[in-house]
């Protein structure tokens, strides 16, 4: 019997040093690295895959100087790209992470999303953006403290509640692009048992052939939980 693939977890990294080995600039790094996001998110409807999460933009890269550029392509171009996946696809967006110090122009974007495809249902893509799993778990701690919040420690569900994606089953796949392998403290609590793929190949130049591969060999993996 071939393995399950619920879900599947992608590390989006490579878009500056692309536009540097390409001779673009950074803003052309980043708005191919934004579309190519579509290009996997109907992929994965393809293969039956219900859940995929990505990884957009680390909290401890936040204050970097490129997150203008950022910001500059989710204002020019998220609606575009997101609301074709929303409106033709089905598919149900959730954005995670600290919101407290994003411009009121990009929560505004953000919320006007989640709202339109709260209904759909053919995959739910959650983007982590402006996310760290140390800060996730820190804002857990402060909630609880403040409320006095009493739960069961042997109930995994009530556990699972407190996180962002907790609801969803844990992801079944990694891929991070770009050639690091690490996982650069992304949803933690999540990965127990998930398995790992790395690959050279920089997220702008991420095909769908590629992914497709990666798909193919996890299904040929003999999965084990435990040692």
């Amino acid at each position: 019997m071939s393995n399950k693939l619920n879900h599947i977890a992608l590390i989006l990294d490579g878009n500056k040093r692309w536009a540097k080995f390409n001779g673009y600039s950074k803003t052309t790094g980043y708005s191919k690295g934004f579309e190519n996001i579509k290009n996997i998110v109907k992929h994965s409807l393809n293969n039956n895959i219900k859940n995929l999460t990505i990884f957009a933009l680390s909290s401890e890269n936040y204050n970097r100087s490129n997150i203008n550029i950022i910001y500059e392509i989710i204002y020019e171009n998220f609606s575009k790209i997101f609301d074709e996946l929303v409106q033709d696809n089905g598919v149900k967006i959730k954005i995670f992470g600290s919101r407290n110090n994003l411009p009121t122009k990009v929560t505004d974007i953000f919320e006007n999303i989640e709202n339109i495809s709260s209904q759909n249902n053919t995959l739910n893509l959650n983007i982590a953006f402006n996310y760290g799993f140390k800060e996730e778990i820190k804002n857990i701690l402060q909630k609880v403290k403040e409320n006095n919040t009493e739960f069961n420690l042997d109930n995994e569900k009530e556990i699972d509640k407190l996180f962002h994606i907790g609801f969803l089953p844990d992801p079944d796949l990694l891929i991070r692009t770009g050639g690091y392998q690490r996982l650069s403290n992304f949803i933690m609590y999540k990965l127990t048992y998930t398995e790992l793929f790395f690959t050279e190949t920089l997220w702008p130049d991420f095909s769908t052939n590629e992914y497709q591969s990666i798909i193919d060999k996890y299904y040929k993996i003999k999965r084990k939980y435990g040692l």
